[in-house]
């Protein structure tokens, strides 16, 4: 698969503890769907720190089981197939607290080779 120099990053900032209606982790729901569209690549990152628009402060203590910890997802592809992946995105994340921005971005590689 080839890659654009120009491209769009999709971010999800989103809770650990979200669910999709039938249970399963958003951050899963949203790579699987990214995968099913036939996006290039997407990448959960798990954040030891933040706090969103409720302000609240979501931490990694050592004497915390649970962890609701901050979540990125990122996905890297095509404007065009990025802007089409963005109402399902907004589908899975209906009643959810998230943030969810676009930029572009300019691809310097992508895989294997110059």
């Amino acid at each position: 698969m080839e890659l654009p120099a120009q491209c769009a990053l999709l971010r999800i900032f989103f809770s650990e503890d979200d669910r999709t209606a039938d249970g399963k982790p958003l951050h899963e729901a949203i790579v699987i769907k990214a995968r099913e569209t036939g996006m290039a690549g997407a990448t959960v990152l798990r954040g030891p720190l933040g706090f969103g628009r409720s302000s609240v402060l979501h931490t990694a203590k050592i004497l915390r089981l649970s962890q609701d910890l901050p979540i990125v997802v990122e996905i890297v592809d095509a404007p065009e197939k990025i802007d089409a992946l963005i109402p399902e995105i907004k589908a899975l994340t209906k009643a959810k607290s998230c943030l969810i921005t676009r930029e572009k971005v300019e691809v310097i590689r992508y895989g294997d080779g110059d």
